[in-house]
């Protein structure tokens, strides 16, 4: 049986570091997806370029943004998931759950369906690599003593 106990403001630093880190490294992957996007219509100099100003650089910084929120939740999540727990399929669940829920809500399924499911795969598989470092960060954070275990 679990025992109830009330959460201290320890636990809500350590919950606000999560998040920071989490959704410092998923915004930054999520960039670099973002703008590896541009680059085949582009080249690089007009990609980095069409982020600086306009419609262009605006849904580039709220995507962006958006997915560093996003990560940040996950962190938060992820801390309370895993606790002290070494168990690798629910480091990876967490990973992955997060990853569909955010994969699946950036489809546009008649486009998806048309294209023969490729924007699914490629919506979830970004969406993996962004939580998926997310969780990395935190993993090092934790075995570091940044970020302390739930208990």
């Amino acid at each position: 049986m679990a025992i109830n106990r009330p959460f201290t403001d320890a636990d809500r630093i350590e919950s606000l570091k999560a998040a920071v880190l989490a959704g410092v490294a998923a915004g930054i992957v999520a960039a670099a997806l973002l703008l590896a996007h541009r680059v085949p219509t582009l080249g690089w100099g007009a990609a980095f370029t069409s982020v600086a100003s306009g419609l262009s650089g605006s849904t580039f910084w709220v995507s962006a943004t958006i997915a560093g929120l996003s990560g940040g939740l996950f962190g938060i999540t992820y801390r309370y998931a895993v606790r002290q727990d070494e168990n690798a399929q629910l480091k990876a669940g967490v990973v992955l759950a997060f990853s569909l829920v955010r994969g699946l809500a950036l489809v546009n399924v008649a486009a998806a369906v048309s294209l023969r499911g490729w924007p699914f795969a490629v919506a979830i598989a970004e969406s993996l690599l962004i939580f998926a470092a997310a969780a990395a960060v935190l993993e090092v954070a934790q075995r570091q003593g940044w970020v302390k275990s739930v208990k």
